[in-house]
């Protein structure tokens, strides 16, 4: 790429005569309040520091939509730097500017040894906050300010001329499109409204019982609902209490409400589920699969649907075999998974849920066992991992799986086949995602699964919760079974 290509002779050399003048231009501009900072910030963003101190600040807050942002700003500066670094500055041989009209104050003590076209500075910073603000516009708005001053740095301190950082700005932008060309924001991929339920609308929050497990630190997102519910009921409980709670509230409530983790939400869902009212979920917990997706991910899109009365309803699955029975409203598994959740929750309330769960992976994993016996399809089957999703996840692999439709009627079923090194097989089956031809794993979607042959002591993993199981198990599915408040589109 040249930055006068396509330019006859003399429209080249008036084009570098007006870039060579607004350089010059704004190097002889009185800026006092820039000079403490501009130089600065301009160092701070070398290598990408600035982005990534910025991008861990943003995840730290925890909500699920500054992490999305925060890793969509990253990956849109990775490319936009892989760009620039292997194209843009190796096919252009641009020389930097000349320092004299430079006040000495601006100019930074070490600089720049490769060539001036395009900015790589203004190439990352463009990506990084594009990026951001394709996945969070709030988010967006805040770093833009930062992500402009980085840009117009690098001509105040004399490294660029100005169509370097235009070029610059241009290339970071279109990577951030590039990448979300490739991984689509959590808004393009609105799960479908259907089928839609008829509920009630509160305004205020009157008839509505949000029962919180204390344990999921759910305090601050308690408070934001009832600041925009405020005549909502709000019971906070132990985990030891919730189960007794839910079921107090259900005989109560207009509308069942529940913040907690994944296993909070199935006790509430299968208590919805016989009392027959509709449920409202407020995100609580670590992962929070049901409720993402949905669509709700924090107090005001829960606020939002139960003051408007927006809602639909959802498949639940069912497990039964051998006096035993659950709901679930995310997914059951058999093999090394539930033993993962064990270790996991043994660790969670001692480092966390994040280092528990990678904690256990390694322990089950390195541990010496058999692989798991069962029949289905009529075939007897050594197995190391049988996951059966409530719906289709999408982009099931190393990215986090998704489902956009929570009432498509099938189970997603993914099988690990049993055989020598199990890390090996599950690591292939999570890069793989939902091949459905594989020596190792399969992939099919159904309706209903039966299996038998299971062996006492079997472990069975529902929505985190973890149960024995043994001899026949059947798993179905419960179509449209439950009613749930969410933000529908367009409204």
């Amino acid at each position: 790429m040249n930055p006068d290509a396509g330019l006859t002779l003399p429209k080249r050399e008036h084009f570098r005569a007006l870039d060579s003048r607004l350089f010059e231009f704004a190097a002889g501009r009185n800026w006092p309040a820039a000079e403490p900072v501009l130089p600065r910030l301009s160092r701070s963003a070398n290598h990408g520091v600035l982005w990534f101190a910025t991008a861990a600040a943003m995840a730290a807050g925890r909500t699920p939509r500054s992490r999305r942002a925060a890793a969509r700003g990253l990956a849109s500066l990775t490319l936009a730097s892989l760009t620039i670094n292997t194209l843009g500055k190796r096919s252009v041989r641009r020389t930097r500017p000349v320092l004299d009209p430079v006040p000495l104050v601006r100019q930074l003590k070490r600089q720049p040894i490769t060539t001036s076209f395009p900015s790589g500075h203004a190439a990352s910073a463009a990506a990084f906050a594009t990026g951001v603000a394709l996945e969070s516009p709030a988010w967006g708005a805040a770093v833009a300010p930062v992500a402009w001053s980085v840009a117009l740095s690098r001509v105040y301190t004399g490294v660029h001329f100005p169509s370097d950082v235009l070029a610059g700005a241009a290339l970071g932008a279109g990577a951030a499109f590039a990448v979300r060309g490739l991984v689509p924001t959590r808004a393009q991929v609105v799960p479908p409204a259907r089928p839609r339920a008829q509920v009630p609308a509160l305004p205020d929050g009157e008839g509505l019982v949000m029962v919180a497990n204390t344990a999921s630190g759910t305090a601050d997102r308690v408070r934001a609902l009832h600041d925009g519910l405020p005549l909502a009921e709000i019971v906070e409980c132990e985990p030891t209490d919730v189960r007794a709670e839910l079921e107090k509230a259900a005989a109560r409530a207009t509308v069942l409400g529940v913040c907690g983790g994944d296993g909070t939400v199935n006790a509430a869902a299968e208590i919805a589920l016989r009392h027959g009212v509709p449920l409202a979920v407020l995100p609580g917990g670590t992962l929070n699969h049901f409720a993402y997706d949905l669509g709700v991910e924090g107090a005001r899109d829960l606020t939002r649907a139960v003051q408007q009365g927006e809602a639909v309803r959802v498949d639940a699955g069912r497990f039964s075999g051998d006096g035993r029975e659950g709901v679930f409203v995310n997914a059951c598994s058999l093999g090394v998974y539930p033993e993962l959740v064990r270790e996991r929750e043994r660790w969670s309330r001692r480092i966390g849920g994040w280092p528990a769960g990678v904690l256990g992976a390694l322990r089950v994993l390195r541990a010496d066992r058999h692989p798991l016996e069962a029949e289905f399809g009529g075939r007897a089957r050594p197995l190391w991992l049988l996951f059966v999703g409530n719906g289709t996840y999408h982009r099931m692999g190393l990215a986090p799986g998704r489902r956009t439709d929570l009432a498509d009627g099938r189970f997603d079923v993914r099988v690990v086949h049993g055989g020598r090194r199990p890390a090996l097989r599950l690591l292939a089956a999570a890069v793989a995602g939902p091949l459905t031809r594989s020596p190792a794993h399969a992939a099919v979607q159904v309706g209903r699964l039966h299996l038998s042959g299971v062996a006492p002591g079997t472990l069975l993993a529902y929505d985190g919760e973890v149960t024995e199981v043994e001899g026949e198990v059947t798993l179905e599915k419960l179509p449209e079974a439950l009613i749930v408040y969410r933000p529908l589109p367009g409204n």
